[in-house]
């Protein structure tokens, strides 16, 4: 047995340590936390300062009895979880399980899983840090409180099936993306017309190359036009040229939320994608911790850097740069995300090997030379009116960290004439240039895009809501609560008008181009959108980005020492419940209705609103004699968007589409999605089929197609009874109505020969006696 007992949080962890410590260390896993907060009355004491009650979940049980025995068999225990506010938290919940002094029990931690800094950490053990503690006990318990107050009052005010539920730092990650839907609504597009000329002029090659100038922009078509008519029989003269020196430099190595953006946008991965994979390769001993706000790097880190480039690429290419935090308030700021060593350029495992490649390019790029442009602005003048052109060309004179690596940038930090500089042929003041063509093109203004997972991530950094940790699991959750969708938009066909001079005459085109086109970016759902708008009526200090962003520097200064923690969650409280109490007690309904219009055929009130099932248009009202009429909206559509006549075309349905086998068949849509009707069976429709447009001879195929499915895994049919046996991946068993009953192995092997009484008599024992269900353990 060895003589000291080190916890981590991971088991990979654990091996990886445990191969540097040697033979005096046994190194384990707690998997994680190892207690959570009571579920019943929301697990916080909220007349004793908001005393956290805590239970050790069913899960964890196994895991904290062995660490309970090795612990007594130890002569020491070392802990050694996450160097951030959680990890800490971890360890001291280890100490309170443990029977351990948290004041004198030994804490190390460390920014990198390599033999130098294992060895030094143990070196140099501290105690659990309380004022860390504090400030994650603070996080939780403010959080918990938040969910369970307002997720009954949402239930309370809205009828849906869903479980609804609010957050401190979700609903106003649901609140940005909602506010950038109605921004995208209610955009009014203008044109204007951009002038564009083309030149021909001889290259160092004595070769004629076209290049592009560019002319000023017209509000509408007549001005265009009007300066194009100036144009004809004019000469065009280089009247300037400008050669300016520019430099672009390197961004700084990962952070957390860097590190998730640029992984979004280089990799197309998601967020707790990027955190699964960087968790991994952090696990492996491959790279730094994966939870930072800092942009430093250790001497070490900087040493083995310079070493790299001076090695690959020569002294010109290293320039030694410390970064700064632009957050004033960032925390844990111990390195930023770094390989390990940076001898290794690469990853073997084929999961981790893009993203290793991006953090090992970025820290490489971060002290790299400057890249060095040398930019070239040509003004050439019409002779016919006093207007001037500018042809603008970029050449790269030493390309620097660029030979490594370049930034991508979010879509809404970009603009339309980006990327136009190109090489310009060389020019002479004076120098007369031929020209093949100028036009005018209409060009559209765009609102600002919907948020990619990225650009989510990097708004909710700006505003300081959040912390790194809390940016993947947020954006989960607001998908998984149906209030945020993921998807991709089509585009839709726009006309554009062209005018162009050549040989002194002007003509005029119209040509087409897709726009609105969008790829993996969050839509809000109209639940997401009442929701925001209820929680935002009522509850406004919640839904504030201040006020969230405040909360978050009371944690930091909670961290510090500076605060008491339960006194801060008082401040919050005290008015928090106040509005909980008076919502409840004055709110109206969530409704989320908007009236389209009125029915021409039966004259009764057209409404879009929400309903138990989700969003729906509904003619007529329930206090009318006859049943209101109901429709389901389409995958895109919206409340705030549907128009009357596409809310009509919802009622298009059941459809009949005609005969097959002498029975009527239609399609329509139900609870669980479309499906075709024939002969008093139901058989639902795959996605690739619409049921607006579907025709008789796509839907005969499916009745053949589900038929044939059901009959070879039909084994007996009791019509009168209403059951079936039925055979299943794992073997025969029994349906009556929409239940499914299991047969023991021995009622499996003789399903073919069960008579009605025998399953009656199953059924009626399995109703009586129901299996008791198999919790699963959840994975760590």
């Amino acid at each position: 047995m060895a003589k000291n007992l080190l916890i981590v949080e991971s088991p990979a962890k654990a091996k990886t340590i445990e191969k540097i410590l040697g033979e005096d260390f046994e190194v384990k896993s707690c998997y994680g936390h190892i207690r959570d907060l009571e579920k019943d009355e929301m697990g916080i004491d909220i007349k004793h300062q908001y005393k956290p009650r805590y239970i050790v979940p069913e899960d964890k049980e196994k895991v904290v009895k062995e660490l309970k025995q090795l612990a007594k068999k130890s002569d020491e225990v070392w802990l050694a979880t996450d160097e951030d506010r959680e990890g800490e938290a971890i360890s001291w919940h280890l100490c309170e399980v443990l029977g351990l002094d948290p004041g004198t029990t030994k804490r190390i931690v460390f920014h990198e899983i390599t033999k130098p800094a294992i060895q030094k950490a143990v070196k140099q053990p501290r105690t659990v840090n309380m004022n860390l503690v504090n400030a994650q006990q603070a996080r939780r318990v403010l959080d918990r409180i938040v969910g369970f107050e307002l997720s009954p009052v949402l239930w309370r005010k809205m009828s849906m099936r869903n479980s609804l539920s609010a957050g401190r730092v979700q609903s106003v990650a649901v609140r940005l993306i909602a506010e950038r839907e109605r921004e995208i609504n209610a955009f009014k597009v203008v044109s204007n017309f951009k002038v564009e000329a083309i030149f021909t002029s001889a290259d160092t090659n004595k070769k004629q190359v076209s290049f592009k100038a560019e002319g000023q922009r017209f509000n509408n078509e007549a001005g265009a036009e009007k300066f194009l008519e100036s144009c004809k029989g004019a000469d065009y003269t280089v009247s300037d040229i400008q050669v300016k020196p520019g430099k672009k430099s390197p961004a700084a190595p990962f952070t957390t939320s860097t590190l998730q953006q640029e992984a979004s946008r280089k990799l197309g991965y998601s967020v707790s994608k990027t955190m699964l994979l960087a968790q991994k390769l952090y696990e492996s001993g491959k790279i730094t911790y994966m939870r930072t706000d800092s942009v430093n790097l250790s001497d070490t880190a900087m040493e083995g850097i310079r070493q790299q480039v001076t090695g690959q690429y020569g002294n010109r290419y290293f320039q030694e740069r410390k970064f700064r935090n632009k957050n004033e308030s960032a925390q844990e700021a111990h390195e930023a995300i770094r390989p390990s060593y940076m001898e290794n350029s690469t990853d073997d495992d084929a999961d981790t090997k893009r993203l290793y490649e991006l953090i090992w390019k970025r820290t490489m790029a971060s002290q790299m030379a400057d890249a060095e442009l040398e930019k070239t602005i040509a003004k050439i003048s019409i002779s016919t009116n006093k207007e001037e052109l500018t042809a603008s060309g970029e050449v790269l004179k030493f390309d620097g960290f660029l030979k490594v690596y370049r930034e991508d940038r979010d879509e809404e930090d970009m603009t339309d004439d980006e990327g136009g500089d190109s090489m310009l042929p060389p020019l002479q003041p004076g120098q007369k240039l031929p020209l093949k063509e100028m036009k005018a093109t209409e060009r559209f203004n765009r609102p600002a895009p919907r948020y990619t997972e990225a650009s989510l991530v990097k708004k909710l950094e700006e505003l300081g809501i959040g912390r790194p940790s809390t940016y993947a699991p947020t954006i989960s959750t607001i998908l998984k609560r149906g209030y945020v969708e993921k998807r991709d938009k089509e585009g839709v066909k726009r006309d554009y008008r062209v005018l162009k001079l050549e040989k002194d005459k002007i003509s005029k085109e119209t040509e087409q181009e897709t726009t609105g086109a969008e790829k993996s970016k969050l839509f809000p759902s109209d639940l997401g959108l009442v929701v925001t708008d209820f929680l935002s009526q009522y509850f406004n200090d919640v839904m504030d980005y201040g006020f969230t962003a405040k909360i978050e520097g009371e944690f930091d200064d909670v961290a510090t020492g500076k605060r008491l923690w339960h006194k801060m969650i008082d401040d919050f409280y005290n008015p928090f419940k106040k509005d909980v109490e008076n919502t409840l007690e004055t709110a109206e309904r969530i409704k989320g209705e908007r009236e389209l219009g009125v029915d021409a055929e039966s004259g009764k009130k057209v409404v879009a609103r929400m309903g138990r099932y989700g969003p729906m248009v509904q003619i007529g009202d329930v206090n009318d004699e006859e049943k209101p009429r109901f429709a389901k909206l389409k995958t895109g559509q919206s409340i705030e968007t549907i128009s009357y006549d596409e809310a009509m075309e919802l009622f298009r349905l059941p459809r009949v589409l005609g005969t097959f086998e002498d029975k009527e068949v239609q399609v329509s849509i139900g609870r669980f999605g479309p499906y075709i009707a024939h002969d008093g069976k139901f058989y639902s429709l795959a996605k690739e089929f619409d049921p607006y447009s579907i025709s008789l001879e796509e839907a005969t195929p499916v009745i053949e197609e589900k038929r044939k499915a059901k009959e070879e895994r039909t084994i007996k049919v009791f019509e009168k009874e209403k059951i079936q046996v039925l055979r299943g991946p794992y073997g025969p068993y029994l349906k009556q109505g929409l239940r499914n009953y299991k047969l023991s192995k021995e009622q499996q092997e003789r399903s073919t020969e069960l008579t009605v009484d025998e399953a009656k008599a199953i059924i009626a024992e399995l109703k009586a006696n129901p299996p008791k269900k198999v919790a699963r353990k959840k994975k760590s």
